[in-house]
């Protein structure tokens, strides 16, 4: 009896919102049509969204509507709209649709996530001052470091290649945050036990693991009912007093002088102006960076290591964009020494792949969904409180009136003028050149960090190595893509790290000895 009530709620709840959206005053934006009550759910079972949506922007042009099962959902598929809309509306566009079990299992306390409240305000604002381009500069040892033991890896177990970005990623996030010394093996504790815990996070965000997704009144049930609630809750505690520990030993090496600069520490200097309600949500804000704090939900590790995939596959596919930026290593760095962050400058080339490398395949090809907190009319269409607008990053990223008729080709030139030097960002495109790190109120916090880390690895194992497909692989084809729930990697190859000169491997041993690396 329980369960017919209950659908015949839904499908009135439906119905009227149906009838208030569609009236004749209320013109809602052009998209494919859809079934009775479940809308266009039928057509999203495909695992490469993104190359779908692009497709119905040619289609129905780019503000695309779709129906997902009553819940009115907006795709922005070019960048005037998408910077209209999430950027200059931000203060109406910039809260996240409720997912009720993963706001149970992290307390509502993961930054990319958290609703437009509070808590997201604090965390936003202290993640800035964290993170911004004059801190960024403290993490400058910490990237040369990992870079230095990278190409140490990848010499080697080049077989281990990807395995090798992974480890380097985390020890670069563990040591950006909580200041922790470099993590040699992938296996670590700390590695592993975060991973797990990522796991439990993406399971509650997919849609469709919990019915109380659909069937809100489901929450009101007693714990005992509700097995998805204890699950949740437990791990809430027990993820909670891991992530404070990791947080509480930073105040403690703080109190004896040994802590380096780090997210954690800077946080809190910050907590003396207000800027946490306690250690749980200040401990929570830093494991979230670790896990997933940008408005794509690729975090500092996975923004970092994802994207170094597929510029390790880029490098494979296009051997003359190698030449040249080896070219450019030797002239501005020369043969005697590493690649340091007092190169920046001049390495322009350099700066420009890692643009490249962002536009050409981003880690997360479709932004964390923003959600609408009051009715709005864009460009005369209607658009109902509570919409879920979503831009496509991936092909806004493979925009051919923004970025020329070669946008699949991997092409860092597209970011230089006729001097060689970086173009200034004009327009609807923002100063990275692509869209990549998000919108508005939600773009990236890490952004700054992420760009030093690609900058300094990718100048490094240039420097190092010539990269090729191993004999044995097959060339992958850069349009068919792994989603490891965090982000998008290419499908699986082999390729060779081959020393650029007998030398190499005697500066590589210096450098470690100088950075105080393991043998």
């Amino acid at each position: 009896m329980e369960s017919w009530i209950a659908f015949a709620i839904l499908v009135f709840l439906f119905v009227a919102a149906r009838v208030y959206v569609t009236s004749p005053n209320k013109k809602l934006p052009p998209g494919p049509p859809g079934l009775p009550l479940i809308g266009n759910i039928h057509q999203l079972d495909n695992k490469s969204l993104w190359v779908t949506f692009r497709q119905w922007t040619h289609q129905y042009g780019p503000i695309l509507y779709l129906n997902v099962a009553g819940q009115p959902t907006v795709i922005l598929g070019n960048h005037k709209t998408a910077a209209d809309l999430l950027d200059r509306r931000a203060a109406i566009y910039s809260d996240r649709p409720r997912w009720i079990v993963l706001e149970i299992l992290t307390g509502g306390l993961v930054f990319a996530f958290c609703r437009q409240n509070d808590i997201w305000k604090r965390m936003r604002r202290s993640s800035h001052e964290a993170l911004n381009p004059q801190i960024a500069r403290q993490y400058f040892m910490f990237q040369e470091r990992e870079a230095t033991l990278l190409i140490d890896q990848l010499r080697k177990q080049p077989a281990l290649y990807e395995e090798h970005l992974d480890r380097a990623g985390a020890s670069l996030a563990l040591s950006t945050i909580y200041g922790l010394p470099t993590v040699t093996d992938s296996h670590d504790a700390r590695i592993v036990r975060v991973d797990e815990f990522t796991q439990r996070f993406l399971k509650a965000a997919m849609p469709g693991t919990y019915l109380v997704e659909y069937f809100t009144w489901m929450s009101h049930l007693p714990r005992w009912m509700s097995p998805w609630r204890k699950y949740a809750e437990d791990w809430f505690k027990r993820d909670s007093v891991w992530f404070e520990s990791l947080f509480t030993d930073v105040i403690k090496r703080l109190e004896d002088g040994t802590q380096p600069p780090c997210v954690a520490s800077t946080l809190l200097e910050e907590q003396d102006k207000k800027s946490f309600s306690g250690v749980r949500e200040a401990a929570w804000m830093c494991a979230t960076l670790y896990i997933g704090s940008a408005e794509t939900a690729r975090d500092i590790r996975n923004k970092t290591s994802g994207q170094m995939m597929w510029f390790v596959l880029a490098m494979t596919l296009y051997p003359e964009v190698q030449r040249k930026a080896q070219e450019e290593i030797d002239r501005v760095v020369g043969r005697d020494r590493t690649p340091t962050f007092k190169d920046f400058d001049a390495l322009t080339y350099i700066r420009a792949i890692v643009k490249e490398t962002l536009r050409w395949r981003p880690v997360g090809p479709i932004g964390i969904p923003h959600r609408l907190v009051q009715d709005d009319w864009y460009e005369g269409y209607f658009l109902p409180k509570g919409t879920i607008c979503m831009a496509n990053i991936w092909g806004l990223n493979l925009d051919s009136t923004i970025y020329g008729p070669d946008v699949e080709s991997f092409n860092p030139e597209r970011f230089l003028d006729a001097d060689g030097n970086l173009k200034h960002s004009s327009g609807e495109i923002k100063e990275e050149g692509h869209v990549t790190y998000g919108f508005g109120q939600r773009a990236c916090a890490g952004r700054y960090v992420a760009n030093n880390s690609l900058f300094i690895q990718i100048a490094t194992i240039l420097w190092a190595y010539n990269v090729r497909l191993s004999k044995d692989s097959k060339t992958p084809d850069p349009a068919v893509v792994t989603d490891r729930g965090l982000g998008v990697r290419p499908e699986p190859f082999l390729c060779d790290f081959e020393p650029r000169a007998p030398e190499v491997l005697d500066i590589i041993a210096e450098t470690k000895d100088r950075y105080e690396l393991p043998v």
